[in-house]
């Protein structure tokens, strides 16, 4: 009876190993291991992610203040009839005539060249005194005029600067708050004013340096 019993045991144990081994089998091989998908990683799950996610944002668009000039706009020359000078300004831009004044304007800017018969130089007292007296009645809103002598390539010049409004646009009626910059160049009796205008905000001053670096007598 022993041994009956001793049978029916090892079978027991039999039937048990042989159901772990094939479970242990079967989990083998019922999918790729864990440790392969960790493997991938940040490397290229990551990049994967990326791609599908679509292009990338397009970049802002540049939005420049009213009145600036663009770094690709072109120049010309101007030699006013009477000849005696030159000077460089923007191409394209509107031109009006009036007397011994010419004046070129694109939207908000202003470029204005008048000449005169002068006994003598002007100076930084003399424009301080007499131009900034004129002006204030001219110029609505006048307001801090500055003065100053500088070179250019033609030699020195008379600097006025100053602030003042616009006038009223003729559509809109809207009024702009202007910065001005006032040159005079003289020779041998001849005084040439060359003024250039545009908004208190716009970046001009590489525009406004090419022209009157540009200005030379002839």
């Amino acid at each position: 009876m022993a041994r009956v019993r001793t049978v029916r045991s090892l079978g027991v144990v039999g039937l048990v190993l042989a159901a772990a081994v094939t479970a242990g089998c079967s989990g083998s091989s019922s999918g790729p291991p864990a440790a392969s998908h960790a493997s991938s990683g940040s490397g290229s799950t990551s990049t994967s992610t990326s791609t599908a996610g679509g292009s990338a944002a397009p970049a802002p668009t540049e939005s420049n203040p009213p009145g600036d000039i663009p770094d690709n706009q072109a120049y010309v020359a101007f030699r006013p009839a009477g000849g005696g000078f030159t000077v460089k300004v923007p191409e394209g831009w509107a031109r009006t005539g009036q007397g011994s004044t010419t004046v070129f304007t694109d939207k908000l800017n202003r470029v204005e060249i008048a000449t005169a018969s002068a006994s003598s130089a002007p100076t930084v007292a003399s424009v301080g005194s007499e131009v900034v007296s004129r002006l204030r009645g001219q110029v609505p809103k006048f307001d801090g005029p500055k003065v100053s002598q500088v070179n250019r390539h033609a030699g020195s010049a008379v600097l006025l600067k100053y602030q003042g409004d616009s006038a009223a646009d003729p559509v809109t009626g809207k009024v702009v708050r202007d910065a001005f910059e006032r040159y005079a160049f003289y020779r041998q009796g001849h005084e040439v004013d060359l003024t250039l205008s545009g908004p208190v905000n716009a970046d001009n001053v590489d525009p406004w340096r090419i022209v009157t670096d540009s200005f030379s007598w002839k």
